[in-house]
């Protein structure tokens, strides 16, 4: 028990299968992340969306982690149930998941699956950002690089396998077209299979692992103490609120008058969100859990704040590959935007196999990385692999051939492999252990606000300033892969630390 005199005060070393029992789960976690990235697009387009549209309707995937993640991070904090601490929200959230897989690619309209993809995602990241704090509570500070290590793992193997699976099932001979409005079978089959996966895997983990209570991490005594939160000023919470809800209001009444494209009332309404939020926590209680979360955004620490700069320009990078590498191969390099051809459904599978390609290298990636750091630190690691990113996917707009975009993906896996890794390596122990779920949900922000205004802004810079050519989109993320290196000489390194 964790009130005797003799309990310890270390976190006990775990065995490398206790490692893979509390990470297994990532693997049916990225199996369904993956099937989102790879096929969502297709499947938007199947059903009807044009070029412009799909942005929008991607727009939930960011939204719901957004709103999620730092709920998700709070409640688990504070939870114990006979199931422990984080593994409740495992579980539940791998539920939820399974039935939006097995229900998006039976969508009969556009607009339920926009539905089913809110609903995917957010059950997604229900389970998602436990598993990051999972490792935290469990495993001692020199272990946690390989927790995360393993976590990197599973998600190479599941983006892999999960990207190839459309491309795998029409080779053994099913159906990869389907009358207009129809998805194919290939990709219904890969979304059941992916389910079945996610549920299971996740069940293992739920099944497989214990966690320490409450009173016995406390007892620990390698983590550092929790800052207190600075106090708030609630008049001044009040008045910034209100000049961010105005700022918000000025911007979408702007959009309505010169008739811009709707998507960028997007972006007016995260500036109006920023402000209500102010205003919220300004008239709220201290001990609410709202203003307990807010206050903790403004004290996060400033190498946090730091990497937030980097991980925007790194995430909206991401998200432009995410929405627009489908539409932009099919009609780049297999010269159609036919949805029941075979033509395009050909092209469409061949993304799934970039995708793999990329998750691939990654892992390959994850390899070289960290003698990588040793050699020539951790930022200026990330600002290479950051750069041959950038490289990747801006020659995917520049090559012809369909398979040299295997070499493109060399250097997205690199740029992938570094951001799954050194930003949480950058972090390093700035984060308070007492409130580890809060900060990385508060950490996830900073990957969820470039997607929203990514979501927002590339459909209208796509449709008027290139033409409508989707391959444009790319290009600015590999831009955008370029803006995160040099961000990221603005971060300083974590301090070496002195073994005993």
């Amino acid at each position: 028990m964790t009130d005797r005199p003799d309990a310890p005060t270390r976190k006990p070393q775990l065995t490398f299968w206790q490692i893979w029992n509390m990470c297994f789960g990532f693997l049916g976690i990225q199996f369904g992340f993956a099937l989102q990235n790879a096929n969502v697009s297709r499947i938007f387009q199947t059903l009807g969306a044009s070029i412009d549209d799909i942005p929008m309707l991607w727009i939930a995937a960011p939204l719901t982690g957004l709103i999620v993640q730092p709920i998700v991070g709070y409640l688990s904090d504070r939870t114990w149930t006979g199931l422990g601490r984080r593994r409740p929200y495992f579980l539940i959230g791998a539920i939820l998941a399974t039935l939006a897989l097995i229900a998006m690619p039976n969508s009969p309209t556009l607009w339920i699956a926009a539905g089913l993809l809110w609903m995917l995602d957010a059950s997604i990241n229900i389970s998602m950002e436990p598993f990051r704090a999972f490792v935290g509570d469990q495993l001692p500070q020199q272990q946690r690089p390989a927790g995360y290590a393993m976590q990197s793992f599973f998600i190479g193997v599941g983006s892999v396998v999960a990207s190839l699976l459309p491309y795998l099932l029409a080779h053994l001979g099913v159906g990869n077209t389907a009358a207009a409005g129809a998805v194919p079978d290939t990709v219904r089959y890969s979304f059941y299979f992916g389910g079945a996966v996610l549920l299971l895997s996740v069940g293992w983990t739920v099944l497989r692992t214990r966690e320490y209570p409450p009173q016995q991490l406390q007892a620990f005594d390698e983590a550092p103490a929790a800052e207190a939160a600075p106090e708030r000023d609630r008049v001044r919470c009040l008045l910034f609120g209100a000049s961010w809800v105005v700022v918000g209001g000025i911007c979408a009444t702007a959009i309505s008058m010169l008739r811009l494209d709707r998507q960028l009332y997007v972006l007016a309404a995260l500036i109006a969100a920023f402000g209500l939020a102010l205003l919220v926590r300004g008239a709220i209680r201290d001990e609410h859990g709202f203003a307990r979360v807010m206050d903790d955004v403004g004290a996060m620490p400033s190498t946090m704040a730091r990497l937030a700069v980097v991980q925007f320009f790194s995430w909206f990078a991401l998200f432009a590959m995410w929405i627009y590498t489908t539409p932009a191969v099919t009609q780049l390099h297999y010269h159609t935007s036919d949805t029941a051809s075979a033509a395009y459904n050909e092209g469409a599978n061949w993304v799934g196999v970039l995708f793999a390609a990329y998750n691939g290298f990654a892992a390959l990636a994850a390899i070289a990385i960290a003698p990588m750091a040793r050699r020539w630190g951790l930022r200026r690691s990330h600002v290479f692999n950051l750069a041959l990113g950038g490289a990747g996917l801006i020659s995917v707009a520049l090559l012809r051939d369909p398979q040299m975009l295997l070499l493109s993906m060399v250097g997205v896996g690199f740029a992938w492999a570094s951001i799954l890794s050194l930003p949480y390596a950058l972090l390093s122990d700035s984060v308070p252990a007492a409130k580890m779920g809060v900060f990385m949900g508060i950490f996830n922000f900073f990957i969820v606000i470039p997607q929203l205004v990514a979501a927002s802004l590339l459909g209208f810079l796509i449709k008027h300033l290139f033409g409508g050519q989707p391959a444009a989109a790319l290009a600015i993320g590999g831009v955008s892969l370029f803006v995160a290196g040099a961000c990221t000489l603005w971060v300083r390194e974590p301090a070496p630390r002195v073994r005993a």
